[in-house]
């Protein structure tokens, strides 16, 4: 039982580390967009939301994350939106500081990306239970199984 488990745990980080990877992909075949001084911050946040992040997020309706994943998605979050918002200047003294996580989620203005994947599971749980008591998935998100063990 041990090594299913920890088996599945595997499976899932290698799932995540590839989406994570993926979505660096899609970052970088974008990143000319988002580093244009041609473009207004507020697009440069549509690009983020509708083309990096369903990329990133695809699938979380299953994932159960560990404390290490959450991390990992953190940081992605938070180095695309620095690459995004870029750096701030400090008007006394003239120098370049790197936005902290606290100005970054009052800069962006919007769920992060544990807020997203809460909403995705608690959608995908609703769709399960109205899904019916005859389908496998119901059984096992209400915890009855067949047989007489």
């Amino acid at each position: 039982m041990f090594w299913n488990n920890l088996k599945k745990s595997k499976f899932y980080s290698g799932r995540i580390k590839s989406r994570l990877k993926s979505g660096n992909a899609c970052y970088r075949s974008v990143q000319n967009l988002l580093s244009s001084s041609l473009l207004f911050k507020n697009l440069n946040i549509k690009i983020y939301r509708t083309i990096i992040l369903p990329v990133v997020l695809y699938g979380c309706e299953t994932w159960s994350l560990t404390l290490r994943e959450e991390r990992r998605l953190r940081v992605f979050e938070n180095r695309g939106l620095r690459r995004i918002f870029g750096p701030k200047r400090n008007e006394v003294r003239g120098e370049w500081k790197k936005l902290h996580n606290e100005e970054l989620n009052d800069l962006y203005c919007s769920p992060n990306v544990f807020g997203v994947i809460k909403s995705r599971i608690m959608g995908w749980a609703g769709h399960v239970t109205r899904m019916g008591e005859k389908r496998a998935v119901y059984r096992v998100l209400v915890g009855r199984s067949e047989g007489n063990r």
